[in-house]
């Protein structure tokens, strides 16, 4: 039996992707400080992030091995490889300036580059794949509803520090 040519590249996605899911989960920590924070009443409740992520990691994961079947170069591969690390890096790093740091200031600042960096995957995967594409956009409207609200939470709670 021959394996697929897409076999190990699901593998490796799925293992990245929950490799990422791990180390931001292990920086969030729902404890006193953020039961504490006053939230606006349209924010979810704590369950529904599980749930979201757990289908953003799963698409992002498909996005990527979308990505790399439909590149056509070598320098292709890297630039989407690299991509998503920077993204995978900024994913967590959100959640070590708002969590672990308690700064929801500098986190609304990094969700910035954190937005731009999905925007970016969602325009190069559309060169090659625009099924890839699209799996992203949900990632890219949660990004953009985090940010808001990490705003707002700003507000409501300034300053930090």
């Amino acid at each position: 039996m021959t394996a697929r040519p897409w076999t190990l590249p699901v593998a490796v996605a799925l293992l990245l992707a929950a490799v990422v899911a791990f180390m931001g989960a292990t920086m969030t920590e729902i404890g006193p400080w953020y039961r504490a924070l006053e939230k606006p009443r349209w924010a979810p409740p704590d369950a529904a992030y599980g749930v979201a992520w757990t289908l953003i990691y799963a698409l992002t994961a498909l996005a990527g091995v979308r990505g790399w079947l439909a590149a056509v170069t070598k320098a292709e591969r890297e630039w989407l490889f690299g991509l998503f690390a920077l993204n995978g890096f900024l994913n967590i790093l959100w959640s070590v300036l708002f969590f672990r740091l308690q700064r929801p200031d500098w986190a609304v600042i990094e969700v910035l580059g954190l937005w731009l960096s999905v925007a970016a995957l969602v325009i190069l995967l559309w060169r090659r794949t625009m099924t890839g594409a699209v799996m992203l956009v949900p990632y890219l409207l949660w990004v953009t509803f985090a940010g808001y609200l990490n705003m707002t939470i700003v507000r409501l709670n300034g300053p930090f520090g």
